[in-house]
């Protein structure tokens, strides 16, 4: 308001300074001005707003990331430092051999087998997903939104006190450890290694994530639900600190290289039937506002297996045009009636790894084996059975919507 106010006035208090100067003896002979010199005479110019100063919340991705910063920001003297050149040479060593490995492969496959897919998929859905926002991206490029779910909390962009603890980039590494060399988070390993340094929850790997495949960030915004499933701004004391009931999240705004504007929600909830029932139902709430969605799920700890993960199994089987999980989501007795659903199997399926033996699905083994809809191929590894010959994938398309 204030720089409105002024450009009002300028025009005529230089109207009256030069009527002002006219009454003066002139010394000097002046060339006749033209309407176009004449600064009442001139339209006046509505300011065009400032784009936002995204630099400082991005330069913090990027460090994280092991990437530069940029030149006039803050955190360009810590780049100096000896731990993080060691720490962004061997992120880029370990990210080079981890898109030449997986990024490629994936991309190539999806874009064949997932095109019709990804046309149609503005909302991802990823339940059980942690900070994961590497792999939904790169199976899905194309899409607007993406909400993800899990039980670490929100986090907070990371203070400069903890930027400049050189225990911040072994902690990272170990931290993505897991993730770039068999695809998935080991959770409970995530959780000390990040707590030793005060990287309080997903976000700042969140905010990595998106760093190393090519998205500026351009905003961070902490947001809570409502009971009703509507989000509200949240401060930080409530993101570091919820209440029982509160479902804490965040909201990050992207922008590819491309151009394109992207959102990803973050929240932080348990989504088993009790938790659901008693304390979190608004994250269903909030999910049932989206509209058909394409869910993606992967290393979900079998958890949709179970009896008392009825309500978000049920939520995702109800509100899903796609599903694409490997064997660890949905179970397919769950997929009923099956004549609603085309299935494409990818890869193989054998049997879980050891600590997931119990959830074995002898109907996988028939549909793997069944010779007039034979699985196709799958040239990457993903999920516990990391192994590119052992890893399966299923997309569910609903038939009858």
């Amino acid at each position: 308001m204030r720089f409105s106010v002024v450009r009002l006035v300028m025009p005529v208090m230089l109207a009256f300074l030069a009527s002002c100067s006219d009454k003066k003896p002139a010394t000097t002979e002046q060339p006749a001005a033209t309407p176009t010199d004449t600064v009442a005479t001139r339209p006046a110019a509505t300011p065009k707003p400032a784009a936002p100063d995204t630099s400082a919340t991005h330069d913090v991705a990027a460090y994280l990331a092991g990437l530069p910063t940029s030149r006039s920001g803050s955190l360009l003297p810590l780049t100096a430092q000896p731990a993080w050149q060691t720490y962004a040479a061997d992120a880029a060593k370990s990210w080079t051999n981890y898109h030449t490995t997986r990024t490629a492969k994936i991309e190539a496959w999806a874009q064949t087998e997932l095109d019709s897919v990804r046309a149609t998929s503005p909302t991802i859905f990823y339940p059980f997903s942690g900070p994961d926002f590497l792999n939904v991206t790169t199976m899905f490029p194309g899409s607007q939104t993406y909400v993800l779910m899990g039980l670490e909390p929100v986090g907070t962009v990371p203070r400069p006190a903890t930027l400049e603890n050189p225990k911040l980039f072994t902690a990272l590494k170990a931290s993505l450890w897991s993730v770039l060399n068999f695809s998935f988070f080991r959770t409970n390993d995530m959780a000390v290694d990040l707590k030793s340094v005060e990287l309080d929850g997903a976000l700042p790997l969140l905010m990595l994530f998106a760093t190393r495949t090519n998205h500026q960030v351009e905003a961070v915004r902490y947001i809570q639900l409502t009971p009703e499933g509507e989000v509200v701004e949240a401060d930080t004391a409530t993101i570091r600190r919820p209440g029982l009931k509160v479902v804490p999240g965040v909201e990050v705004q992207l922008r590819t290289a491309q151009g394109q504007q992207k959102k990803v929600v973050y929240l932080s909830a348990d989504l088993s039937d009790w938790k659901l029932g008693v304390t979190k139902e608004a994250a269903l709430k909030y999910v049932q506002t989206l509209g058909p969605l394409t869910t993606y799920v992967k290393s979900a700890t079998y958890l949709m297996h179970k009896p008392y993960f009825s309500k978000v199994r049920n939520l995702i089987l109800t509100r899903s045009n796609y599903v694409l999980q490997d064997d660890s989501g949905i179970a397919m007795k769950y997929f009923r009636p099956a004549a609603d659903w085309q299935f494409t199997f990818y890869g193989a399926y054998k049997r879980p790894i050891n600590l997931f033996a119990k959830h074995y699905q002898p109907e996988l083994t028939a549909a793997y084996a069944d010779s007039t809809n034979r699985p196709r191929p799958l040239p990457f590894g993903t999920g516990y059975n990391w192994r590119q010959n052992d890893s399966n994938l299923l997309l569910a398309h609903r038939a009858v919507q």
